[in-house]
């Protein structure tokens, strides 16, 4: 069964599949109506992202010497830095080329921590690589995400970056049961008495990048514990009182999201994961209510969409992103129940 198609009526699809946003287009033929990748649809949509729209015309910008010269504010440069740039290139759906792979090397070489493979905010000046002492959760996880996109699943340094997430992302939910060891205790919003919400969800968006069937026993234990820390939170609440909403402005939803995150990243993820839990369904109703009249999402945030090197959608717009995130969760919770 359809259920999910009472929620996306033509008129939207239609909206969605227009050919001035070619990401959109691409994802919705692949992701809502179920195109085969290999179909010629589907190949003409994924080859016109990297000729038209904002992928060619980000990396255009990006060649330039005077962008080159912002290299080394890689993630201080917010919102047009290296990281963020690249994390929006990969959320677009942009395929990795020379210029692609030369900055994803450019961030392994500066940005990566030599030692224990975490991804830092800047560069050691004395031994190059990452400054362990600014190495962060939520960049490792969300670099992690990219670097596998762009296709260095296999390799050793991705792997050490993964490793890392296993090893020294600790869970704690208002008391310190896990003990960070330092230096990565210098951040204590990271890694403190409560574990940032964000180190969570990034460093579950990166390990769920990994295949299942590739996953090692300890990168899928540490999986499972992600998604039962977002659990007893019912996404967005406080575990500890449930009537509380501890993160009420993920119920606003943004694209793209860079570190920040929202109620739906975390239930396309979850719901990627196969995860049937009923903790979820409070927060799905929340996506539920948001569509409008028009059967479409608004663009509740401007985290950085605003902030980008080109612009994208502006808050309080309907937006396409939004409109196919939503469209995505609602069908796959769907397919789910179905299934069960």
């Amino acid at each position: 069964m359809d259920r999910w198609r009472s929620f996306a009526s033509e008129q939207t699809l239609q909206w969605l599949m227009e050919e001035n946003n070619p990401s959109v287009r691409y994802f919705t033929l692949t992701d809502l109506l179920d195109t085969p990748i290999e179909d010629d649809e589907a190949l003409k949509a994924k080859a016109a992202i990297q000729r038209t729209g904002l992928v060619p015309q980000m990396l255009e910008m990006m060649a330039r010497p005077s962008y080159q010269d912002t290299y080394r504010r890689f993630y201080t440069y917010k919102y047009e830095g290296l990281v963020w740039s690249l994390i929006t290139l990969a959320e677009l759906g942009a395929e990795p080329n020379d210029q692609i792979r030369t900055m994803c090397e450019y961030l392994l070489l500066n940005s990566q921590e030599l030692e224990d493979g975490g991804f830092s905010m800047n560069t050691a000046q004395k031994t190059g690589g990452g400054r362990k002492s600014e190495v962060i959760p939520c960049l490792t996880g969300n670099l992690v995400w990219v670097l596998i996109h762009f296709g260095y699943l296999e390799d050793e340094r991705l792997q050490k970056a993964l490793d890392h997430l296993v090893r020294f992302l600790v869970l704690n939910d208002g008391e310190v049961v896990e003990p960070q060891v330092a230096p990565y205790d210098r951040y204590d919003m990271c890694w403190g008495a409560h574990t940032c919400f964000m180190a969570v969800v990034k460093a579950l968006k990166g390990l769920s990048a990994v295949p299942k069937e590739v996953r090692t026993k300890q990168q899928q234990a540490q999986l499972d514990r992600l998604v039962e820390f977002m659990l007893i939170h019912h996404i967005y609440k406080s575990s500890h009182n449930l009537k509380k909403k501890a993160k009420p402005l993920w119920l606003h939803f943004a694209f793209p999201l860079m570190y920040q995150t929202d109620v739906l990243e975390i239930l396309d993820i979850l719901v990627s994961e196969q995860v049937k839990d009923r903790r979820t369904e409070e927060a799905l109703q929340v996506v539920l209510e948001k569509q409008n009249h028009q059967g479409r999402w608004l663009m509740g945030n401007s985290y950085a969409s605003e902030r980008l090197l080109i612009p994208m959608e502006r808050k309080g717009e309907e937006s396409k992103w939004v409109t196919l995130r939503s469209l995505r969760v609602i069908k796959r919770y769907s397919e789910q129940s179905d299934a069960s």
